[in-house]
């Protein structure tokens, strides 16, 4: 629990500095401008946008990982359910990788 709440402060942080875009459009153009350092997508995804980020993500040479429900992501960022969020600032997405690949 510790763990998630880190994480979701960290978002927090990553938006207000505004070195975070959301939503599916949004955050789709992020990685065709090679902007999107890090993909987080919700575990509560649809298979159609998990399939689209993780063939974008794949193709433009972004991290993809997955977290938290829609709700959980868009509270994090102070807005509403949010599917998909791309972090375009590489110190914010290095941390945000290490505090997922903490056991």
């Amino acid at each position: 629990m510790q763990k998630i709440n880190k994480l979701m402060s960290m978002m927090g942080l990553c938006q207000k500095a505004g070195k975070l875009v959301s939503g599916e459009l949004s955050c789709e153009n992020a990685v065709k401008d090679k902007k999107a350092k890090l993909i987080i997508l919700a575990e509560d995804v649809s298979k159609n946008t998990e399939k689209k980020f993780t063939n974008s993500a794949k193709f433009y040479g972004c991290e993809i990982l997955k977290t938290g429900t829609k709700e959980e992501l868009g509270k994090a960022i102070g807005k509403d359910m949010r599917s998909v969020i791309a972090v375009t600032d590489d110190g914010f997405a290095a941390q945000l990788k290490k505090l997922l690949d903490e056991k």
